[in-house]
């Protein structure tokens, strides 16, 4: 944000090293840690090192040498504008900006971008993000609700930061659970289904459910019950077996009963706002996979042991390790039929070749780390210069208060009844705490606090990390949550409507002085903090690093709220500086929530 003052300062500097015979080193420059006010530093003790290393020190120490032109360099500088203070302190030059400076630049440059401030420069990389990838022929639960709001926070994340992004999604729609819901539909329900979209989806993870239970062996099962039991299974792998040969009635019901869930989880991203830009289906990748084996094979990557055993990959052997770090990988087993590492190896060229892609995230559950793993190094060792900036994205499971969830045994957190309680609650609370906010509008401010709670409830835990999903903890409104941060944006709307009524917003603005409060100060330097803590979360894949950063902007805005008069202040131009700041406020805050895929309401 100073670079015009560092080139300056830097070439003053320069000037001062021509002048005293002082080697033209590499000056580098870093942020002054903050406490109470911001500044710059350089060492000159590479300067002092090429000195000595050119017989020029006169036998002084190079940390006492850098000492000596870190003061001299000082005061070659006193009297540049831009800045409060200079200090030399064992060998370092700090300058230190005035705060009315420093406060008026990040005013400026907030309210100058609008909603583009803390975007970054084009990258010259192309960025695939895959995720919302559930399984079809079930429902879309809150574990899926994890991926899809991780994934799209990255997503808007890493194309803020520059990088152009696509958002693909990779659903499972195929496999024996998926006929095992196609057998069970077609036993017991043909002609039944509902016809509300999610009242169809949840209708067959109860159906996938109600047929686990039909086909698990039961402690003391009778003679009768086993044969009942493996005729079923009979019927299933029958059907799988029609379906793999390409039985037109079967692919058929398959296609139909695949769009059931498909609807649903379209439905559930519109509600999300999330747009998928490319479509992969696991069924699609399936006999394109089996080509590239042997491809493997011919290229001496994979060897093949059928029909005794499967098509294997010594990845540890291939890249010369001594020590097992990403053992043999099966990527096709003895009677031919594909594993998910054959469909990604497959996904990973079709994204490499035709999309053109340079960076690929997955998002996928962390029981996948070592397949990934293994993905990628197979690909290097296929030769894609890419799969170095492949990366696996993990997160740990979702569980609820009662235990683990289990689609088989139907105990799940379905997202759309989360969801449908997360507005209710809300709407209470919007009838106790407004009750003239105008009924049209109460529906609207209610998905969009309800979401934010669930999308920042989310995002404030670590990925890596397993978590409890409470619906209680999720939708409180107070503390580390969405609400919370939703609640600062509406405050800081407040004051500019009340400054608007009042025909203070068009009071003449002059610049801010150097005796800002302290609060302030805190919420200045949040708000500067915000273009960096973007490229950082994009360049660790961290959506986590945006939820932490969006509280403390919303705990530093709060802060100031409570703390500072602005339309009490002293005297207009005072009030002025403030409605500036509020505005400049508003604009970082709504920006880092839209990042976390939460909406800043106008009201709540």
């Amino acid at each position: 944000m100073f670079e015009v003052e560092q080139q300056a300062v830097e070439a003053k500097i320069r000037s001062f090293f021509a002048e005293n015979d002082i080697p033209q080193v590499e000056l580098k420059w870093t942020a002054i840690p903050f406490s109470g006010e911001w500044g710059i530093s350089t060492s000159f003790f590479a300067a002092a090192a090429a000195e000595a290393k050119a017989g020029k020190s006169r036998g002084v120490p190079v940390p006492l040498r850098a000492q000596e032109i870190a003061e001299a360099a000082q005061k070659s500088l006193e009297g540049l504008p831009g800045f409060s203070r200079g200090e030399a302190v064992k060998g370092y030059l700090n300058l230190y900006f005035s705060t009315a400076q420093v406060t008026q630049r990040v005013v400026e440059s907030v309210l100058a971008a609008g909603s583009r401030f803390g975007a970054g420069n084009p990258r010259q990389e192309r960025v695939m993000v895959e995720f919302s990838q559930p399984n079809t022929h079930h429902s879309f639960h809150i574990g899926h609700y994890r991926n899809t709001i991780l994934g799209e926070s990255l997503a808007r994340i890493v194309q803020f930061a520059g990088f152009e992004t696509i958002r693909a999604s990779y659903p499972g729609d195929l496999g024996l659970g998926v006929i095992t819901v196609l057998w069970a539909y077609e036993k017991f329900y043909k002609g039944q289904e509902p016809q509300e979209i999610h009242a169809r989806g949840q209708w067959l993870l109860k159906i996938y459910a109600e047929a686990t239970n039909l086909l698990t062996a039961k402690e003391n099962e009778t003679p009768a019950e086993k044969a009942q039991r493996e005729a079923y299974d009979a019927e299933r792998r029958e059907m799988y077996r029609k379906w793999d040969a390409g039985d037109p009635y079967i692919r058929q019901l398959w296609q139909e009963t695949r769009e059931w869930s498909l609807e649903e989880l379209r439905d559930i991203l519109r509600m999300m706002d999330v747009q998928i830009d490319e479509w992969f289906f696991e069924s699609e990748v399936d006999e394109p996979s089996k080509r590239i084996v042997e491809e493997l094979i011919a290229r001496g990557i994979a060897e093949d042991e059928r029909p005794a055993g499967p098509v294997i990959v010594k990845i540890d052997e291939k890249l010369g390790l001594t020590k097992e770090k990403y053992r043999t990988a099966v990527i096709l087993r003895s009677d031919g039929t594909t594993l998910y590492l054959t469909k990604d190896l497959a996904l990973a060229r079709e994204k490499f070749e035709k999309f053109q892609v340079d960076r690929s995230v997955y998002v996928v559950d962390n029981r996948q780390s070592l397949h990934f793993m293994q993905a990628f190094k197979i690909l290097e060792l296929w030769g894609f210069k890419q799969a170095e900036k492949c990366h696996h994205l993990a997160y740990g499971f979702v569980s609820l208060p009662e235990g683990a969830m289990s689609a088989r045994r139907g105990r799940v957190a379905l997202f759309k009844e989360v969801y449908d309680e997360a507005i209710a609650r809300v709407l209470a609370v919007i009838a106790e705490k407004n009750p003239n906010m105008p009924q049209e509008e109460r529906l609207g401010v209610a998905q969009k606090i309800g979401m934010g709670a669930l999308a920042y409830s989310f995002l404030s835990v670590d990925n890596n990390k397993d978590m409890v999903f409470d619906v209680n903890d999720a939708l409180s409104f107070d503390g580390r949550t969405g609400p919370y941060l939703q609640n600062a944006v509406v405050r800081a709307n407040s004051i500019l409507r009340k400054a608007e009524a009042e025909g203070a917003a068009g009071e003449a603005f002059t610049g801010f002085g150097d005796d800002l409060t302290p609060h302030e100060i805190a919420l200045i330097e949040q708000m500067s903090r915000f273009p960096a803590a973007v490229q950082q979360a994009a360049e660790e894949y961290r959506p986590l690093l945006l939820a932490s950063y969006a509280y403390e902007l919303g705990n530093a805005f709060h802060s100031f709220y409570h703390a500072v008069p602005v339309l009490q202040a002293e005297n207009p131009s005072l009030k002025a500086a403030r409605l500036q700041l509020v505005r400049a406020a508003r604009v970082v805050l709504t920006n880092a929530l839209w990042l976390l895929g939460v909406a800043a309401p106008e009201t709540m």
